[in-house]
């Protein structure tokens, strides 16, 4: 028996001491273990953002591409690109040229007799610039600008000379009181006033001083003519009449530039000539001939077609990066399978690849200069074949890249299309030509009509803008007031700020203000001032109307002499300009949208914040915040769960660390009992 118990109490105090038991729990270690496994759908939850996350930056990647390419279709689609000119003068010191549609490549002879010259004239001599001039009164110089003829000129005067107003050249005001009655403040006056001249004060060498004013334009018509109402003394130091009274002493006569081009002789009143031959400027240097070719510039159109080339490769190359898979890295791209991405390669190449709608004759497939499609899908160029169309025939090649609208009605301009309007011929008929709002007078003037202080005001209102207008005095002819009319209506700061302006004719004596401007808004009302009646009895007032017709059989509206495509129709958002021409049926507008137009829009679409690549990052986005939500709500979980498993290990490390305290207590004890020993 004795045996018995000793091993039963030997057994238990082994049990009871076994290591790793009692108050020893590591807590924390075996937390951490437990919460490692519960924490797994966290980490898989990691790899699925940043999946998502690779695959935005790699959207992000395809759209820098994609915006590189759009930029250089952007080039392409424009058609004025394709018709550089470029204009060569023999010798550049004598003139240079530019050149522009629709200039056609020729070679012009040019000779050089005469540039032209603005005029300059001078006052009399000021001893001190800041001294006053007059008494200080309010005085009003007007500035007119016209041609001297006839007569002769002697010592910078002219006698027996007469002058033409320039109408086209607006005429000016500038007021002179007792703030600036000096020889500077006059200066600063009319530089201030913008009427045309500039005005500097010259120092003779003799401690004199001079006002110099110079036209702001060359040409013969450059001549000044300055009225002075007020001051006597500044009517004396300025009054310049080359017809009558003349203060100002000339140095510089205004002329024109002379010369010869292909023998033809020209004048013009600047050195810039741009109205001699359709599309080109000459401008002028000096006297002398030399010779200017004008001939086609393809150098910018092939430069463009290969930049196109090159960024398409660059943009397909980065699309098939990240859409294929390399068998010899057995990797995948970031976007393998995706649909997105594929929509995106589709789309591309069907615009790439279809012809050119809406053209009759002419380039319509890419092959046709030179472009073709490789197996991978990049572009090759046949840079010879493509000199070879661009030499042959610039306009089809701008035709086949860039949108283009054609009239077969020489007064009929194709202005722009909208991204609804359909290749095609749409048919164009007039039934209204736009006019422009008119007053013309009742009264037939006589031969000579004098302007003076009771019949030189006139009150207007041009396109809705009011203006009241002062005329120089004088005695006129009806074609020289209608000049001088027109020059002051035009000069007026507050029609020039609305944009608005006029034209003053006369017929039979009868003079008639028209507005520039076509259509309902175009209006001219003759409101009052002493030479209303006396110029224009009583006035009939005409408004202006607007261009009315169908595009396509559909009515279109019109602005002006503009019409613009109804909506619904295949030429919707077409807008053409009338110009002129008969009532009825005007041919039609052949429109084609070229490959670098179709892509332009492709590329836009697909780039826009609401397109398919930017719905696709949206979701990718979307998904990400979901992530966001469901790690969330994770993290909340596994916070319960290891509050639970610690309150339940801690109360296990309290049980074991009673049972620890109850097993000493009973090793004590049964280490007390007596000794069974053997009888």
């Amino acid at each position: 028996m004795a045996s018995t118990a000793g091993s039963i109490g030997s057994s238990l105090v082994g049990t009871l001491s076994a290591p790793g038991l009692g108050s020893g729990l590591d807590i924390n270690s075996i937390v951490g273990k437990l919460m490692a496994v519960e924490s797994q759908p966290l980490a898989l939850l990691d790899r699925k953002e940043a999946s998502l996350q690779a695959k935005i930056s790699a959207y992000g990647s395809l759209k820098g591409a994609l915006s590189s390419f759009r930029d250089s279709v952007a080039v392409l689609a424009n058609a004025s690109n394709f018709r550089g000119l470029s204009a060569i003068a023999a010798d550049s010191s004598i003139v240079t040229a530019t050149a522009t549609d629709p200039a056609v490549p020729a070679s012009y002879a040019i000779g050089i007799t005469q540039l032209a010259q603005a005029q300059s004239a001078y006052s009399a001599a000021i001893a001190d610039t800041s001294a006053v001039i007059g008494a200080g009164g309010t005085t009003t110089l007007q500035f007119q600008f016209g041609t001297i003829t006839g007569g002769t000129l002697t010592s910078g005067r002219y006698s027996g000379a007469s002058f033409v107003q320039d109408g086209s050249r607006a005429s000016g005001t500038v007021t002179i009181d007792a703030g600036n009655n000096t020889l500077a403040g006059i200066r600063d006056a009319i530089n201030a006033a913008h009427v045309g001249v500039t005005a500097s004060i010259v120092s003779d060498g003799t401690a004199s001083n001079r006002l110099v004013l110079t036209s702001t334009r060359t040409g013969a018509s450059s001549s000044m003519k300055i009225s002075v109402s007020g001051d006597s003394a500044i009517a004396s130091l300025l009054a310049q009449d080359p017809a009558g009274t003349q203060n100002l002493s000339q140095s510089v006569a205004g002329q024109d530039a002379s010369l010869t081009i292909n023998g033809m002789p020209v004048s013009s009143a600047s050195n810039s000539v741009s109205d001699a031959v359709t599309g080109v400027t000459f401008t002028l240097a000096k006297a002398g001939t030399t010779n200017v070719t004008v001939a086609s510039n393809t150098t910018s159109a092939q430069s463009a077609i290969q930049g196109f080339v090159k960024a398409w490769n660059d943009a397909t190359g980065t699309l098939k990066s990240l859409t294929s898979y390399d068998a010899d890295t057995k990797q995948g791209g970031l976007l393998l399978g995706d649909a997105t991405a594929l929509r995106i390669e589709s789309a591309l190449r069907s615009a790439l690849g279809s012809s050119v709608a809406g053209r009759s004759s002419g380039l319509t497939l890419l092959s046709q200069v030179g472009i073709s499609i490789q197996k991978d899908g990049t572009l090759s160029l046949d840079n010879s074949k493509l000199q070879t169309a661009l030499s042959s025939s610039l306009d089809d090649v701008a035709g086949l890249f860039a949108t283009a609208g054609r009239a077969s009605d020489p007064l009929v301009r194709f202005l722009g299309a909208g991204p609804l309007t359909q290749p095609g011929n749409h048919a164009i008929s007039v039934t209204t030509l736009a006019t422009q709002g008119r007053a013309t007078g009742s009264n037939a003037l006589s031969a000579t009509t004098t302007i003076d202080s009771s019949n030189d005001t006139l009150a207007l209102g041009v396109d809705g803008t009011g203006a009241s207008i002062t005329l120089a005095h004088g005695t006129y002819s009806p074609a020289q007031l209608a000049a001088a009319l027109q020059s002051a209506i035009n000069g007026s700061n507050a029609l020039a700020a609305a944009g608005a302006s006029v034209s003053v004719t006369q017929s039979g004596g009868m003079l008639a203000v028209i507005s520039a401007r076509f259509g309902a808004v175009s209006t001219v009302n003759l409101s009052g001032g002493n030479a209303l009646t006396a110029l224009f009895g009583t006035p009939s007032i005409a408004t202006g109307t607007d261009v009315s017709g169908t595009i396509d059989g559909a009515a279109a509206s019109g602005d002006g002499q503009i019409l613009i495509a109804a909506s619904g129709s295949a030429a919707t958002g077409l807008r053409i300009k009338v110009l002129g021409g008969s009532i009825g049926a005007r041919g039609g507008i052949i429109y084609s949208h070229g490959v670098g137009d179709r892509l332009g829009t492709l590329l836009e679409n697909l780039l826009a914040n609401k397109g398919l690549i930017g719905g696709r990052t949206d979701g990718l986005q979307i998904s990400i915040e979901n992530i966001g939500h469901q790690r969330d709500a994770i993290n909340r979980r596994l916070a319960t769960t290891e509050a639970r498993y610690r309150a339940q290990f801690t109360a296990l490390d309290n049980l074991i660390s009673s049972m620890n305290s109850t097993s000493s207590f009973l090793t004590q004890q049964l280490a007390n009992l007596p000794k069974i020993t053997a009888g």
